[in-house]
């Protein structure tokens, strides 16, 4: 039986703020870097393109909300020649690249949602998954996706799953991966230092990676944000508070951890950088003998999970396809706004 061995790669940086072009580009340039080094695996972090809405937690609602319409308008759609870009950066260098977007919904012009892509070496888009559960203020930005994109891609460097942030708490949501085989978990943060102030972002992922490499024995890929002096410059203005705040540090974490809940290799703590470790999976093996909570070590007799994995559309037509919403975002097709699944077929790739 042979599984593969690899090099996993960790981007930990912030994005060209609310431009999805300029981001795009350092994406794609970061990808040929961590391509040179060897990296199969590409990893980064959660909405990097084009970045994250500090302001929910820095403003009230009512000030907020002309910088959401700035999000909006500097998100991206999908498909789309963002996604293309990204697409061609991993075939171009064989490589599988997971990186986190502002999505704009298909259906509404209002609607955005924090979504995941995993892309294959080949440049399929393998993957859309979209956040189940935006956290705390993250409420005021995203629209909350459904059970249909809690997959496991069976990929050449292994069967690979992935979660955004806070999703890595969700005992059910990383159940649902584990039991569909997955063996690397690639998990996107953002930089978080406008938690309440004895809250350790860095420590905070640290305790989950290695709650789910331990619980699974699985690989975890982490790749988390940074916060750049131009996002504190946008968000913060002259506000000392806010900029005072949003540089605090032990706000960002990223690396590779594995099946014993331990880092591979040292950790990146704050800044921009990327982590490289190797990978070699049949280290998942002989953990899973102690306990294996997808197999011998529980009762499937005494617990169930039920998933919902059906898409969710706004509306469901019982008859004519053709009497479509009167509205659909430019590079949608209006039928395809109406019935198309979460996911893309390889077709509307």
């Amino acid at each position: 039986m042979d599984l593969p061995c690899f090099t996993a790669a960790a981007v930990q940086a912030s994005p060209v703020y609310l431009d999805a072009a300029a981001t795009v580009d350092k994406a794609v340039s970061l990808i040929a870097e961590a391509a040179g080094h060897g990296a199969s695996l590409i990893v980064f972090p959660e909405v990097f393109v084009p970045g994250y809405p500090y302001w929910n937690w820095t403003m009230n609602p009512v000030q907020g909300s002309p910088w959401f319409e700035k999000l909006y308008r500097s998100s991206i759609d999908l498909p789309g020649p963002h996604v293309d870009a990204l697409r061609d950066a991993a075939r171009r260098h064989g490589v599988t690249v997971v990186i986190g977007v502002n999505e704009r919904g298909a259906h509404s012009l209002g609607v955005l949602y924090n979504t995941m892509l995993t892309i294959g070496s080949d440049g399929e888009l393998l993957g859309v998954h979209r956040k189940l559960v935006p956290t705390w203020a993250e409420k005021l930005t995203w629209t909350g996706g459904d059970g249909s994109s809690l997959k496991v891609h069976r990929t050449e460097i292994g069967p690979l799953g992935v979660l955004a942030c806070g999703e890595n708490t969700n005992t059910l949501a990383r159940f649902t991966l584990l039991a569909q085989g997955e063996l690397v978990h690639a998990a996107s943060y953002i930089a978080l230092p406008v938690a309440p102030e004895d809250y350790d972002m860095a420590d905070a992922i640290a305790v989950r990676t290695a709650a789910h490499c331990f619980e699974g024995k699985v690989f975890s890929v982490v790749a988390c944000s940074t916060i750049s002096g131009d996002i504190v410059d946008q968000v913060a203005g002259e506000d000392a508070e806010i900029r005072k705040m949003l540089a605090r540090p032990r706000s960002a974490l990223s690396g590779i951890f594995g099946p014993d809940g331990r880092p591979v290799t040292e950790p990146l703590i704050d800044d921009e950088g990327i982590v490289y470790a190797e990978i070699d999976l049949a280290k998942c093996i002989q953990p899973k003998q102690m306990h294996d909570i997808i197999g011998h070590y529980n009762r499937f007799d005494v617990f169930q999970l039920h998933v919902d994995n059906r898409p969710r559309s706004p509306l469901a037509f019982a008859g004519d396809p053709a009497a479509a919403p009167p509205y659909s975002t430019p590079g949608d097709g209006l039928s395809q706004a109406a019935s198309r699944p979460d996911t893309p077929s390889k077709e509307e790739a």
